[in-house]
C-alpha cells in the first residue's frame, strides 16, 4: 500500500504550469512538515543546526492544482493525501539524479498564513450575544431527587 497523509506549511507559493499536449494543470510546491520534536530534543536539534521539519515536494494535477495555485501561498497550512513517487533523470553533465515526491490526490486547506498569525488572540463575541441568557443561573437548573432518576 502506498498512501501518505501530511500536514504542514508551504515553503513558497505553488508553481502552476500546464501540460502542453493536454492542457492539464500541474502545481508543485514544497510542504514543511514538523518532525514532532519537543522539549529537549527540539532544542538539541536547533542548537546543532539540524532541521526540525522535513521538506516534502508535492505535485498536484487537474482542478486541484488550479485551486492550490489560487488559494494557497507561502505559509499556508494544508493537509495532503497521496502517494510517494520515485524517479530519476540524467543531468546535462551526465550525472544521474534520483527524485522522491508525493503525488497528491487530495489537498485540504487548513488555514492561511494570515489566520496563523492571528492564533492565540481570543475571539470577542458581540455584546448582544449574552442578551438571551438569564441573569440568574438558578432559574435554569432544578434540583432532582435520586429517586426520580430512572437508573
Amino acid at each position: 500500500m502506498n498512501n501518505v497523509v501530511l500536514i504542514g506549511r508551504l515553503t513558497r507559493d505553488p508553481e502552476l504550469r500546464f501540460i502542453p499536449s493536454t492542457g492539464m494543470a500541474v502545481a508543485r510546491f514544497t510542504l514543511a512538515v514538523d518532525k514532532g520534536l519537543y522539549g529537549e530534543r527540539k532544542q538539541q536539534a536547533i542548537s546543532q543546526g539540524k532541521p526540525t521539519a522535513d521538506f516534502i515536494p508535492i505535485t498536484v494535477f487537474g482542478k486541484t492544482a488550479e485551486n492550490c495555485a489560487n488559494y494557497l501561498s507561502k505559509g499556508s497550512q494544508c493537509a495532503v493525501q497521496g502517494r510517494i513517487s520515485t524517479g530519476s533523470y540524467t543531468t546535462q553533465t551526465g550525472e544521474k539524479r534520483y527524485t522522491t515526491e508525493v503525488i497528491a490526490d487530495r489537498v485540504e486547506f487548513i488555514g492561511s498564513r494570515d489566520q496563523s498569525q492571528q492564533q492565540g488572540k481570543p475571539i470577542q463575541p458581540d455584546s448582544s450575544y449574552f442578551d438571551d441568557f438569564p441573569d440568574d443561573d438558578n432559574d435554569i437548573f432544578q434540583p432532582v431527587d435520586d429517586e426520580d432518576i430512572p437508573f
